[in-house]
This record gives structure tokens, sequence and C-alpha cells, in this order.
């Protein structure tokens, strides 16, 4: 069973690796919204794989560092595209999540990325 918790932030970033001229070289916004999935046996005593309240406490110190800040200036997020963004949520919570299963980063309505620790 796969159960997620999803969480918003806003925040401004640049894209400094992208070619000259291109859009995302400008400083810009998005509205991010970030999916954060847990794999696990559902407990047949409590009826589920853990308490959605655990994802969310585990998730808060990463959400309120990023949240209305300028990517570019968090270590770790000099070139903050959305894989760059996923990967960097999973190496801090699978330490206190360890049944984290999948990252899903949209900085769009239709635009985004899904990570699920493959370089782990």
């Amino acid at each position: 069973m796969e159960i997620f918790r999803e969480f918003g932030f806003e925040a401004a970033h640049r894209l400094p690796n992208v070619p000259e001229g291109h859009k995302c070289a400008r400083l810009h916004g998005h509205s991010f919204r970030v999916a954060v999935h847990v794999r696990g046996d559902v407990d047949p005593r409590l009826g589920w794989v853990m308490d959605f309240a655990e994802i969310k406490a585990a998730c808060k110190p990463l959400i309120a560092r990023l949240d209305h800040y300028y990517l570019n200036e968090i270590e770790g997020l000099e070139n903050p595209t959305s894989e760059v963004l996923a990967r960097w949520i999973w190496a801090r919570l699978k330490p206190s999540l360890p049944a984290l299963s999948r990252i899903v980063v949209r900085e769009t309505c239709t635009s985004g990325c899904s990570y699920s620790g493959e370089d782990d």
C-alpha cells in the first residue's frame, strides 16, 4: 500500500545553467506542490500504513525552510530544478521516513517530476 501527503510552498528561483536567453534563467516564482509518498503494509489493528501526522511532522521543517525563500540561496539548491529539488527533499526526509517511496514535485499545474530514490 502507498499513501501520500501533499504540501505547498511559494518560492522564487532561477536556473543558472540553462542556455542564454532561456526564460527560466530570469528570476521567477512558483506555487510548488510536493507529494510525499510512503509505502508499507497496512497495520491490521490500526488499519493504516502510518499516521498522516507523522509525514506532516517530518516535512514541516523542510517546508518552512523552502516557503517564501529564494531557492538558489539554499545549500544544495544552487540549480533548483524540480529534479534537484525532489532529490534534495528525499535526502532530508529519508532518515526520518524510512518507508519513503516517492517524492513528486510540481512547479506548475502541468509540470513536475517524480523521484523514487534511484540515486540512494
